[in-house]
């Protein structure tokens, strides 16, 4: 998708990607952060939680949406100014997730959007929050 401006994103405006969480994904996160839970990278522990299975770090699928805002919609050069959001069910290693966002308001005092991002697998939405974006060619 090609770059989006302040002038040029509009209300409805959407964008989705789809990408395969790996275990590698997982342990490279892991390490960088430091955060090496059980329940994200050992396959034994895992089993005998609620959830059966390891699961993908909430902060990475986080990341995520940051590297979807920044670079892919709506630009290169995106800012995030805030994001919130609300887990709503894991997602295992090895998922595919599909994330999406939708443009919801344009707020002209700032040239800042607001947006609805998702991120869904196949057992249905994981995660539904809001960001408040600086487009591209806004922070000038």
């Amino acid at each position: 998708m090609s770059d989006l401006t302040y002038e040029t994103i509009q209300v409805g405006d959407s964008h989705s990607i789809t990408r395969v969480l790996t275990e590698e994904d997982v342990r490279t996160f892991a390490e960088i952060t430091g955060d090496d839970n059980p329940i994200h990278l050992d396959e034994e522990y895992a089993q005998n939680t609620r959830f059966g299975k390891p699961v993908v770090h909430g902060v990475l699928l986080l990341g995520i949406i940051s590297k979807m805002l920044g670079h892919d919609f709506p630009g290169a050069g995106s800012i995030a100014v805030k994001l919130s959001c609300r887990f709503l069910r894991p997602v295992p290693v090895g998922a595919e997730i599909r994330v999406e966002v939708k443009i919801t308001e344009k707020m002209p005092e700032k040239e800042q959007v607001k947006g609805r991002v998702y991120i869904y697998h196949d057992e249905g939405m994981a995660m539904g929050g809001e960001a408040t974006l600086i487009p591209p060619g806004a922070q000038e």
